[in-house]
């Protein structure tokens, strides 16, 4: 897509445009009506004297003098002889400009003799090069003009919507009490525009209240199922149970605790999204990965699969335990989705950690759609819904880190994550 200059440029470009056709055919007009001019008036008023010059010739038998820049030219009635440039000349007035000299000259024939009147126009020439250098000065003095008058109305109309964007961009206009944008405004088009953005933003404020009193609401009601959940796979750990179903007791024990996590990430979301300070128990990254690690390595072994934890620097930050441990477990498992052979490596560095996976990586037009909810790579693989790294993404916003997709050397996918400095 061609990228289109600023409005602001296009303002001033089209009224200097504007200024430059009309000045221009303004110009243009005043050089054609100069020399039309020339021609009807010099044209008539030697038309003028070569009729009184005839007169007397048929009245006294002899031309006239005429005064200094006009002669006349006569075969046999004067001593000098018509240049060879003007012999042939159409009957009327002629205009001649030749290299060395400018010339106004008019042709008549009486009884077989031929008159030429001619009249020097150098002078003329001269002024007339002072009118047209006059013109052009105007010219460029007006497209001049015209840049500066367009820098100012631009500062006039492009100020006030760039007041209007940098207040849309503020976050803290989606919030309940922030002013109404179009009270600053006058009743113009850029006062219909803020009436627009607050309507909008109105309407936007009312679906995100109802997101998070949602998702507050049906997280609140299942931490007591899920407590229920925990509470009993820990009743049935203390009977005696085969093999088989102690497995499947820990597989529900470990379940109910992941989603219990869930439900504590996103309590923790909708009151951070609703202005509300989030207090938790911070760790070091350090004693999170391990945790991790421990969780999910067994995992990781059990899919034949090789699983490294490299140390690359040491991170002396604390960070919410809650939110690092959900993205660092929503990589590992979306790694351990989409990688069927190889090897699964979470390194920690100074002010943030990597997660790369051997699979089969991620298409560069997916990259950006993957932190999307209810996006996936493959939706052939593994059977998420596409939540976990809308999830990531959602609390690294929160708390100010920054997660990059990129692909890993020999295939597959490396998510980073880096800390707020």
């Amino acid at each position: 897509m061609v990228r289109k200059p600023p409005l602001a440029r296009r303002i001033v470009i089209a009224f200097s445009l504007l200024t430059l056709i009309v000045s221009g055919l303004f110009s243009l007009a005043i050089v054609a009506i100069v020399h039309v001019v020339e021609k009807d008036l010099v044209g008539e008023e030697l038309g003028r004297q070569m009729g009184l010059a005839l007169t007397t010739y048929q009245d006294e038998g002899r031309v006239p003098e005429f005064g200094a820049g006009t002669r006349l030219h006569a075969p046999g009635l004067t001593s000098d002889h018509l240049p060879p440039s003007l012999v042939g000349l159409p009957e009327g007035f002629t205009e001649i400009d030749d290299d060395t000299q400018a010339y106004y000259a008019y042709r008549r024939s009486l009884n077989g003799q031929e008159f030429v009147l001619l009249r020097d126009q150098s002078e003329f020439e001269a002024r007339e090069q002072i009118l047209f250098t006059a013109v052009l000065l105007g010219f460029l003095a007006s497209l001049a003009l015209a840049w500066g008058i367009g820098r100012l109305v631009v500062g006039q109309v492009i100020d006030p919507i760039r007041h209007l964007a940098h207040r849309v961009r503020h976050r803290a206009q989606l919030l309940p009490l922030a002013p109404a944008l179009a009270p600053d405004y006058a009743d113009d088009e850029v006062g219909q525009l803020a009436q627009a953005f607050d309507a909008a933003f109105g309407q936007l404020g009312c679906v995100l209240e109802r997101e998070r009193r949602f998702t507050s609401d049906v997280s609140h009601e299942l931490r007591t199922p899920l407590m229920v959940i925990a509470t009993s796979s820990e009743l049935l750990q203390e009977a005696e149970l085969s093999a088989r179903q102690r497995r499947l007791v820990e597989r529900i024990d470990q379940a109910s605790e992941e989603m219990r996590e869930l439900v504590q990430t996103f309590l923790l979301l909708a009151r951070a999204e609703s202005g509300n300070a989030i207090a938790g128990q911070e760790s070091t990254l350090r004693q999170v990965a391990e945790e991790q690690a421990g969780r999910w390595a067994p995992k990781v072994q059990r899919r034949g699969l090789h699983f490294e934890m490299q140390v690359l620097a040491d991170d002396d930050g604390h960070y919410h335990q809650t939110f690092l441990r959900v993205v660092i477990g929503n990589l590992l498992r979306n790694a351990l989705y989409y990688t069927e052979q190889g090897e699964i490596r979470l390194s920690l560095e100074a002010g943030g950690f990597r997660v790369e996976d051997s699979g089969i990586g991620i298409a560069d037009q997916d990259k950006a759609a993957v932190f999307q909810s209810f996006v996936r790579a493959d939706k052939t693989r593994g059977d998420g819904l596409g939540l976990g790294l809308s999830l990531v993404r959602r609390i690294c916003q929160q708390e100010g880190w920054t997660i990059a997709l990129e692909d890993r050397e020999g295939g597959g996918s490396a998510f980073s994550v880096r800390f707020s400095s």
